[in-house]
Order: structure tokens, then sequence, then C-alpha cells
């Protein structure tokens, strides 16, 4: 789970997720949504690979990236777990007696 959250820290990969939200994107295209060196934004892909945010395929020198869902949606249940977002606000902590 730590390497999502390395993954989700940079906003470039944010954005490269976004994008594909959308649909796939090959690597070219999703170069020309930035304004990065190549070399660059393949250690942006390397990471989202690591931490299993996308998926990749090789269409003979193209390689077309996919969002995985499923990992972003459990690293997303993992943090509202954590937070204990959802979970009903606990009543008032109890009151300890100070000793006199």
């Amino acid at each position: 789970m730590n390497d999502v959250y390395k993954a989700l820290a940079h906003p470039v990969r944010r954005k490269i997720l976004a994008l594909l939200r959308e649909r796939a994107h090959t690597a070219g295209e999703l170069a020309d949504a930035f304004d990065l060196a190549k070399p660059t934004l393949s250690g942006h892909f390397a990471v989202l690979r690591e931490a299993g945010l996308v998926d990749s395929d090789r269409d003979g020198t193209t390689i077309i990236y996919r969002l995985n869902l499923s990992v972003a949606e459990e690293a997303l249940s993992g943090l509202m777990e954590l937070l204990r977002v959802g979970d009903k606000a606990p009543d008032a902590l109890p009151k300890t007696e100070t000793p006199k």
C-alpha cells in the first residue's frame, strides 16, 4: 500500500491516472499531455506500474496504459478505514477521575 500512496503523491502521476480514467492511452498520447522529457515520464509510468495502479501492454513498439481501478479503490478504502470515514462518531469520551 505504501507504493500506492507514494505513486499518488506526485501531481503528474495523479494527472496520468485522471487521463487513464477516461480511456486507455498510448505512452505517446500521455506524453503529449505533458511538457516533460520522455525519460521523466517513463519514470512516472514505472512508479505507477510498480504500485499496480496501471497495467501496460506492448503492441509492437507502442505501449498502451490502462488504469487498474481495483488497486485505486483498495487504496481509497484502506485510507477511509484508517481515517474511520463513514464510522459513526463516538459518543463523548468517558471522563476519568483525577486522584485527590
